[in-house]
């Protein structure tokens, strides 16, 4: 009897300790993940070298999660001040954000539409819970001269045409939103696409602004890590040391 008991304690002991040590076994879905970058520039102007930078102030889940630059200068093409950015995951929930804020934005590059073109503030947002992805655009004083006014929450890729002479030469995206092939969103505030090609054209490339990619969401924090593991071990000891207490009444009991 004295050994039936012990083991009956003993197989119901390793029962709890393997649920409670299944949940360390690492999840098949990678980790969330999550990235965000101020400025990125690839273009070629009309009759000069080709002017590549960044992705400056670039964050990721994976660090540093955080990063600042005071300015950039790219002469003829943009200028900004302060660029913040941020992307991080919360381990318990999964939950992936990212953020870039970018202020003083000024695109001489767009000096056909007018004086000025720019916004004082540009900032693109995502976020990646378990309901899924999403992503959001703010512009503060925003100016794209002759293309008109700019809604400071513009809808998913809006899109603005730029013309000389009557002839497309780029295209401003505001608020672009790319859905990947891996489950992740792309936001950027602003993607200004020079089309090259036609005559009067002003170069071909790229000048984004503010970008943030999320997602998608990792698994929810398993039973055996973090506070999970101590709440796992805590019943473990609450059934073992009830079992051990009897096991050692019997044997006083039988002395």
């Amino acid at each position: 009897m004295k050994s039936s008991l012990v083991r009956r304690g003993g197989l119901l002991a390793a029962v709890v300790a393997s649920v409670v040590l299944a949940g360390a076994t690492p999840a098949s879905a990678a980790p969330g993940d999550g990235s965000a970058y101020g400025v990125n520039v690839d273009v070629t102007l009309l009759g000069q070298p080709a002017v590549k930078a960044g992705p400056l102030a670039a964050a990721n889940t994976a660090g540093p999660t955080s990063n600042s630059t005071a300015t950039v200068n790219l002469t003829g093409i943009l200028t900004t001040g302060v660029i913040n950015t941020e992307a991080k995951r919360d381990d318990n929930s999964g939950a992936v954000t990212a953020k870039a804020s970018t202020a003083d934005v000024g695109l001489p590059l767009l000096k056909a539409l007018g004086n000025n073109v720019g916004a004082k503030a540009v900032e693109a947002v995502c976020t990646a819970t378990q309901a899924g992805v999403t992503g959001s655009t703010t512009l503060v004083g925003a100016n794209l001269g002759s293309a008109g006014a700019v809604d400071a929450t513009p809808a998913p890729n809006t899109q603005v045409k730029v013309a000389i002479a009557g002839i497309n030469v780029a295209t401003i995206i505001l608020n672009e939103q790319i859905s990947n092939k891996d489950g992740s969103l792309t936001v950027n505030a602003i993607h200004v696409k020079l089309l090259g090609g036609a005559v009067g054209a002003l170069g071909s490339g790229d000048v984004i602004v503010s970008s943030a990619t999320c997602g998608p969401a990792a698994p929810p924090m398993p039973l055996a890590s973090g506070a999970g593991l101590w709440i796992g071990l805590g019943l473990l000891g609450a059934i073992a040391v009830p079992v051990g207490t009897r096991i050692f009444r019997r044997r006083s009991a039988q002395a």
